[in-house]
């Protein structure tokens, strides 16, 4: 998910031809204050235009606190709108009236209710600990996303590169999406020079069961789909364990010297479900002209 400043238009544009899943066209923290009105109106501007199909496209507004909110989600409500990225949510009661919210202006903008995802930041204490409740709050919730900046600064931490301060909510959000059956997000690698750095962070996030990862550079989005997506021996691996399994007469067998139970095979296969799920469709044969 590549976060996109909402201010900048060549920006915008150029997000189109990024092959990231998701861009997070962005009204709250890339925006200064006195830029926010211009880039609400470039914001809708760029949904209007419209960006391609394979692309999933949030916004991301000013948190309630700001009086901000609604003003934004009037401005961008288009069906080119795949899902609102919520910033510093309180607790779970504050999904449910933005859901509310939503369904209230959805058929105005000419969708059907329901139609607008609602993507998760949990960036506070009190929303990390809520973390399940907010997932489960509303039927839109498609995703958490870990906002590691924005909670270090609600707790007076200090980052730093290996991330220790963050542990705990990091494991913690990652269980709660899968708890809940959404999607976990990794949080941000702010050193955008640092390919190597990224790569080991959204390792780390893959190992503890994010899904993917926020991009702040076009430069990572490429790293995050090599990183989450299932490498060619994996799916090898996964592909021996399940035939070997299926094809064994008891349930526990010896697969390279290695012992493969049900747990083993349900990764195994889940990882395969991953795969097919984020492979590129399969391209079509020409079309031979019809004779007349």
């Amino acid at each position: 998910m590549l976060f996109v400043p909402g201010d900048q238009p060549r920006m915008l544009a150029r997000a189109r031809q990024v092959p990231a899943d998701a861009l997070i066209l962005d009204l709250e923290d890339a925006v200064a204050a006195a830029d926010k009105p211009r880039a609400r109106t470039l914001v809708a501007q760029a949904l209007a235009e419209g960006f391609p199909a394979s692309t999933a496209v949030c916004v991301r507004p000013n948190s309630r606190g700001t009086g901000l909110l609604e003003e934004d989600l009037r401005a961008v409500l288009h069906p080119a709108l795949w899902g609102v990225v919520v910033p510093k949510v309180a607790d779970a009661a504050e999904v449910v009236a933005l859901d509310e919210w939503l369904t209230a202006h959805e058929p105005a903008a000419g969708l059907d209710p329901g139609t607008v995802r609602l993507l998760v930041l949990v960036e506070t204490p009190r929303a990390v600990l809520d973390a399940d409740a907010i997932a489960q709050a509303s039927p839109r919730v498609t995703a958490l996303l870990l906002g590691a900046d924005d909670l270090a600064a609600a707790m007076g931490l200090r980052r730093t590169p290996a991330g220790a301060e963050v542990a705990y909510p990091r494991a913690h959000v990652a269980v709660a999406a899968h708890a809940s059956g959404v999607e976990a997000i990794d949080m941000v690698y702010t050193a955008v020079r640092d390919t190597d750095g990224f790569r080991a962070e959204a390792e780390a996030g893959r190992r503890l069961g994010y899904t993917g990862k926020q991009c702040i550079h076009p430069a990572q989005v490429e790293v995050a789909n090599a990183v989450f997506t299932p490498s060619p021996e994996e799916v090898a691996w996964a592909t021996r364990v399940v035939e070997a399994y299926a094809a064994a007469p008891r349930g526990t067998i010896v697969l390279d010297g290695r012992m493969v139970d049900a747990p083993i095979v349900a990764q195994a296969q889940r990882l395969l479900d991953r795969a097919r799920a984020v492979a590129p469709p399969p391209e079509r044969p020409p079309r031979r002209p019809s004779r007349s």
